[in-house]
């Protein structure tokens, strides 16, 4: 079985991350995200336990070594809720440059029922589902599943997952990265899961054609018999 470390450098690696993206997310140098990775730990400080898992997108349980399941089950399919109370959210697939503006009351397309209680406070306004397509995001999202994002106009952090605009008129999950050219100019870097696809950088006049939907806050999957 992996020891500790391990895990921590492999999942790193399956991410496409650096010692050094990983040390900027923790607030550490890269120093210590080596003797995370190098050294025989037994057991990681409870304080970067949970935002180590983070920044790997994991669980504390399978960097322990507790599961092999590198995510949480909870994120494949939420356990079943038997309510009444429930709200439909929109189901979008490719987006529109007008989507900030749809009046989602009188949204006539694909919808999802979910229970109330998911939502945590927020209005079912502030949420949509994203259908996702392809394999660019694989393992963690794979084609088919549909991602309830909470819609917001930034990701929390550089190197966090979110639903993004870009082009006017495609919608994509991917790892946004906030970055600087040789120039000190700024650009996005849209950077998936999967190492088989490359990352795509969002430059100059491009980034006027770009904008955040919001981030993912559940996962829906139908699992087939």
């Amino acid at each position: 079985m992996a020891s500790v470390n391990e895990r921590i450098k492999n999942r790193r690696i399956s991410l496409g991350l650096s010692v050094d993206q990983v040390a900027e997310k923790l607030g550490k140098n890269r120093a210590t995200v080596y003797r995370y990775e190098n050294e025989d730990i037994s057991k990681l400080p409870a304080d970067i336990l949970e935002p180590l898992a983070s920044v790997l997108l994991t669980t504390p349980a399978y960097l322990m070594g507790w599961t092999d399941e590198p995510l949480a089950r909870s994120i494949h399919a939420p356990a079943p809720v038997i309510t009444d109370d429930t709200v439909s959210l929109p189901v979008i697939g490719e987006l529109a440059a007008g989507f900030e503006n749809l009046a989602f009351e009188d949204w006539q397309g694909d919808s999802v029922e979910i229970p109330r209680t998911y939502l945590k406070g927020h209005r079912k306004e502030e949420f949509i589902i994203l259908s996702v397509k392809g394999d660019s995001m694989f393992p963690t999202y794979q084609q088919g599943d549909k991602v309830v994002i909470l819609r917001q106009p930034d990701i929390p952090f550089s190197g966090a997952i979110g639903a993004v605009r870009y082009n006017d008129d495609l919608a994509t999950l991917k790892i946004v990265e906030k970055r600087k050219d040789e120039t000190g100019a700024e650009f996005i870097r849209l950077r998936p899961i999967n190492p088989q696809y490359p990352p795509q950088d969002i430059k100059g006049e491009d980034l006027d054609h770009y904008g955040v939907i919001g981030v993912p806050k559940l996962l829906i999957r139908e699992i087939e018999e």
